[in-house]
């Protein structure tokens, strides 16, 4: 998160439309963070979109299309990268985004899968909030355990590695049961 991974992606398709390309942007129709229809960066760029439920739309709605944008697509299932697959096979170029972890540092979703079979993968970080270091997992500040929940930077912190992994320490013995019953006697110890 706020890497400029949308903001990216915004770049990419205007150029496209600048050069006088079909383009159509999809995003998955349960991201209604910023717009229902639109892509919108942190940096409030923004582009057109077509909010869809499941990745299989997109095949139907980018017929004819040169350039197919894709936006948060770790939130959509493995048919993304069929999709994907397909609609690159027959000439489109595909310009997709994500995150490439979830907030417990695991891969997400399809992308592994995407980037494996993609041409480019182009990897931006966000600058880590405690370090200032490249971040790359995204700290969840939440009380939250769903994969899949939306929010920004009152519920995620682009977090560096050793940030990260001190911050899920301090989680982890924040969380550890302390069984008090019995006082402690100074003079015992």
């Amino acid at each position: 998160m706020f890497s400029g991974k949308t903001e990216e992606l915004i770049r990419r398709l205007k150029r496209a439309q600048f050069a006088k390309q079909k383009v159509e942007i999809f995003k998955p129709a349960i991201d209604t963070r910023y717009h229902e229809e639109m892509v919108v960066s942190h940096d409030s760029n923004e582009i057109r979109s077509t909010p869809v439920p499941s990745a299989s739309n997109i095949r139907l709605l980018a017929d004819g299309c040169d350039v197919v944008g894709i936006d948060e697509a770790q939130f959509f299932d493995d048919e993304i990268v069929t999709v994907c697959n397909d609609l690159a096979n027959r000439g489109v170029r595909v310009i997709v985004a994500g995150l490439d972890m979830d907030f417990k540092g695991n891969p997400f979703g399809p992308m592994p899968n995407l980037m494996a079979t993609a041409e480019y993968v182009t990897k931006v970080h966000a600058v880590c909030t405690r370090t200032g270091n490249l971040a790359q997992f995204s700290y969840r500040k939440a009380v939250n355990d769903d994969l899949v929940f939306l929010g920004e930077n009152e519920e995620y912190e682009p977090l560096s590695r050793g940030a990260y992994y001190k911050a899920m320490l301090k989680e982890r013995v924040k969380n550890i049961p302390v069984n008090s019953a019995q006082p402690i006697d100074p003079k015992k110890q």
